[in-house]
């Protein structure tokens, strides 16, 4: 089992930063052998890169806005747009954009070149403010750092991988 823990985010725009702060902390700890942490910041562009060598699974950690409380941490099976299945037209505006900046948009491509793994999810944490320029993250944002460690590495034991 060959596990991609993709962390997306901003860190120049306070809590977007929450992938980048989160990937920083799982290689901190230490990886499994299996498991393979990257950074991929706004550039969904490089994660369809890295899944043209093909994992069994990819983790994506990012902020992401859902409607819930600041802080919240949230586990989401995305939804990928089919492109053949799209109209000409809209067809060509998912595919238009190079850097690919939001998860949803690089799972897109990723599918459309049939190299987005059978298991896909999302941990996601609500952000206060992901808009806002300056580093560092709020202080839910902040709080809910090792919640999504801990989600995450649930994620990988989900799929038969010991991550202590």
């Amino acid at each position: 089992m060959q596990i991609l823990v993709a962390c997306f985010g901003n860190v120049l725009r306070g809590d977007d930063g929450f992938g980048i702060v989160v990937a920083q902390r799982l290689v901190e700890s230490g990886v499994p052998s299996s498991v393979r942490v990257l950074e991929i910041g706004i550039g969904g562009i490089h994660l369809v890169q890295e899944l043209l060598d093909p994992v069994d699974a990819l983790v994506v950690v990012d902020a992401v806005d859902v409607g819930r409380p600041p802080g919240t941490v949230v586990v989401i099976d995305p939804e990928v747009a089919d492109v053949a299945a799209l109209p000409i037209d809209q067809r060509r505006d998912a595919l238009a954009d190079m850097h690919y900046a939001t998860p949803d948009r690089a799972f897109t491509l990723a599918r459309g070149l049939g190299v987005l793994p059978p298991v896909t999810v999302v941990v996601g944490c609500q952000p206060l403010d992901a808009q806002r320029y300056g580093e560092g993250l709020s202080e839910p944002a902040a709080a809910a750092v090792d919640a999504a460690i801990a989600e995450v590495h649930a994620t990988v034991a989900a799929l038969g991988v010991d991550w202590h």
